[in-house]
């Protein structure tokens, strides 16, 4: 009698990947709440959340080391097979343009789509950012709209080239946490308990 082998498993690659980038200064439940909002209406494979090195639009505001904030996103996504940290921009020397991450992955990974996803507020201000023409051919854009936003604020070429995915309006920004942990408040909730722990071990924001 001949015993058969069991059929060898397939590895099963990620092609539509999500990015999500942004300082991270602290990641914080929302950047979750809407990353997998995204990434369940558009069945995407991965999410990659992709901590900014030096933010173009924040180089004179004072920010933690690209390191603690890459460290923080990775406790905040653990635990979610279709969430990954990279350090991509960490990686790379000076700002951190959206287009020179997009070549860079679709350098890394040649097989995937990308989905590039940011808050649709920022797309009035699209036509500043570095190759923008460039940004809409190399990924599919994602804007991820909130209740109350005028689509009318937008213009309408643009919004002909994006998807638009409606996110929970979750009221948490990074800069309230900082404030909170400065003045000992709680911040319990809004962060990941992973992210809450090496805040405060690591005495961040204080």
């Amino acid at each position: 009698m001949i015993s058969k082998e069991p059929p060898p498993k397939r590895i099963r690659l990620d092609t539509q990947v999500g990015i999500l980038g942004g300082t991270f200064n602290p990641p914080h439940i929302a950047h979750l709440i809407v990353a997998e909002t995204v990434r369940d209406h558009l069945k995407l494979d991965k999410i990659l959340f992709v901590p900014a090195s030096v933010p173009p639009h924040k180089l004179n505001v004072e920010i933690i080391p690209a390191a603690k904030r890459l460290q923080m996103v990775k406790l905040a996504v653990k635990g979610n097979p279709f969430f990954e940290a990279s350090d991509m921009e960490l990686r790379r020397k000076g700002p951190s343009f959206t287009i020179d991450t997009l070549v860079d992955l679709k350098r890394e990974r040649p097989s995937c789509d990308l989905y590039f996803l940011l808050g649709i507020d920022l797309l009035r201000e699209f036509d500043t950012w570095k190759n923008p023409e460039m940004v809409l051919e190399e990924c599919r854009v994602v804007a991820m709209n909130r209740p109350g936003f005028d689509l009318a604020s937008v213009k309408e070429d643009l919004l002909r080239r994006i998807e638009v995915v409606m996110v929970p309006s979750v009221d948490i920004s990074s800069t309230d946490i900082r404030r909170r942990v400065k003045s000992g408040r709680s911040i319990r909730y809004l962060v990941p308990d992973d992210v809450e722990n090496f805040i405060h071990e690591n005495s961040i924001y204080m």
